[in-house]
């Protein structure tokens, strides 16, 4: 399966690169290595990095909850091979498109760099977000499950607060546009997804 794919690829590359430094700030994200010299396959790339093993595992293992169900959802939708063709492609496009904010943001900071696979991974819970909203889902230390688009609206308040107000060196900013490019993709190729997700909504009430 795709997500088992990326799972195995990000893995190897992000372990590789925690004992070479050289690979490491070679593949991170660098909004003015990207500008000023023209290294546009960053902003791809630093998504088969980590800071650490915590970070690589947390990632990961979201991806593998999350991800095999959306990947099942497209190929239901869309068949083989275009469902697991649009999986990836959502996947590899958000890497980029939820970095676009940051690019413009840190554009003359050279000290900023990030890693991680973050961005992707919420534009894959969004996409779950807009076909499974009403499943639940359990944070951490808490116990009760939360519909999947009350989530959703948490997460997006939370990472655009964090993103104004936070100072803990994680990328808010790119997980909030992940979500939002997540959440839109399959709409553009079928819109009536948006229907069915408040259709979905409109039983709890």
């Amino acid at each position: 399966m795709v997500t088992i794919c990326i799972i195995i690829v990000t893995s190897v590359v992000s372990l590789i690169a925690m004992y070479n430094h050289q690979l490491f700030y070679r593949l991170c994200f660098s909004p003015t290595m990207i500008i000023q010299n023209k290294q546009w396959y960053r902003t791809f790339s630093y998504g088969l990095v980590h800071a650490d093993f915590m970070h690589l595992f947390v990632n990961m293992f979201v991806l593998w909850f999350l991800g095999l169900q959306v990947e099942k959802a497209y190929l239901y939708l869309w068949g083989n091979p275009a469902g697991l063709g649009l999986y990836l492609l959502l996947y590899i496009s958000a890497l980029f498109f939820s970095t676009i904010p940051d690019i413009r943001k840190h554009a003359d900071d050279d000290s900023y760099i990030a890693v991680g696979a973050s961005g992707a991974i919420s534009a894959i819970i969004f996409a779950g977000i807009l076909l499974f909203p009403l499943q639940k889902l359990y944070i951490l230390f808490i116990p009760i499950g939360i519909p999947s688009v009350i989530f959703g609206i948490l997460y997006l308040i939370y990472s655009a607060y964090m993103d104004k107000y936070g100072h803990d060196n994680i990328g808010h900013n790119t997980h909030f546009w992940g979500a939002i490019y997540g959440f839109l993709f399959a709409i553009i190729f079928k819109w009536k997804l948006l229907v069915a997700f408040f259709t979905q909504i409109l039983q709890i009430f």
